[in-house]
């Protein structure tokens, strides 16, 4: 069972305050950190500002040296997938092969408005053309030039450069479509991420999953199947309130719909959600000051989970 620490910096977070956690994700032996790929704050100021995604990734990979770094999800609409398949790949050997790939459609239509990106109407189709852009510029040997010919997207004697340090980048597609998310993660994806669902609507959303890498002739154990939540943990009630409080949320809310309680009742909840398929944990972390909650993770939830 994996535990990655999953950050929102577009709430409001600069590049040090993340570096401050991916180190003690790293120093506290979580498996990996991840961010969100946003431009405008959710909810209060979002001060400082934003940053980058593939930016703070890149500094990242040169200030920490095990854990796995990635994106959960990249928005497709924010840039061309040929200039994403050359970031990715530089990160990717600045961080020795640590990398993961999540991409999305994207959705956030307001900071698109913000900061003058198109927003199209069609994603999905959008999105299955960036992916088979992106995971053909990777494949295409050395010597050897890649061709594409879509409806959004076109490429022509592309020298399919640089290459990622990994042979293969692990691809993460993730969300709740019933159709055609399951479908593209089936083609493309190493792992299917459930973006804060229920246990029950977890299960039902793997299951469809399970049921697409099956008809596109994938061996059952080819994905990796994970879950983000929120989490919120403390040593008693009263600490939960506080770290609830300090994110602008109510405990038993959370309980409800996230990670949080005691240690013991994290555990639980996690184990729940492991009955329906999942095996790794995106905890979306949202007080980037409280590394003490951090700390606690590592120490009371971590070691139950074998």
């Amino acid at each position: 069972m994996e535990l990655r620490i999953f950050t929102e910096p577009q709430q409001g977070a600069d590049y040090d305050t993340l570096l401050a956690v991916a180190k003690a994700t790293e120093d506290l032996g979580f498996d990996a950190f991840f961010r969100s790929d946003h431009y405008l704050t959710m909810g209060g100021d979002g001060l400082p500002g934003p940053t980058d995604a593939w930016v703070t990734l890149a500094g990242l990979a040169r200030e920490t040296s095990r854990i796995k770094l990635g994106t959960l999800m990249s928005a497709g609409t924010f840039r061309l997938p040929g200039v994403l398949a050359i970031q990715v790949a530089q990160v990717d050997a600045m961080s020795g092969g640590r990398v993961e790939f999540g991409l999305g459609a994207g959705w956030f239509e307001a900071e698109h408005t913000a900061y003058g990106i198109p927003f199209p109407k069609e994603k999905i189709a959008r999105l299955a053309e960036q992916l088979a852009v992106i995971t053909g510029l990777w494949e295409t040997p050395v010597g050897k030039t890649f061709d594409f010919d879509g409806e959004f997207y076109q490429l022509k004697d592309s020298p399919a450069l640089p290459k990622p340090a990994q042979a293969k980048v692990p691809v993460l597609i993730g969300g709740m479509g019933a159709k055609r998310t399951p479908e593209l993660a089936a083609r493309y994806a190493d792992e299917f991420n459930v973006p804060f669902a229920s246990i029950e609507d977890s299960g039902a959303q793997i299951g469809r999953v399970r049921e697409a890498v099956r008809a596109a002739g994938r061996a059952s154990d080819s994905m990796v199947y994970s879950n983000a939540l929120v989490v919120c943990v403390g040593k008693d009630d009263a600490e939960v309130a506080r770290r609830a409080a300090a994110i602008g949320r109510e405990a038993a809310e959370l309980k409800e719909n996230g990670l949080a309680g005691s240690p013991a009742e994290v555990v639980e909840k996690i184990g729940r959600y492991a009955e329906q398929g999942a095996t790794r944990f995106y905890l979306q972390t949202l007080d980037l000051g409280d590394l003490d909650h951090l700390e606690l993770i590592a120490a009371q939830v971590a070691p139950q989970l074998g």
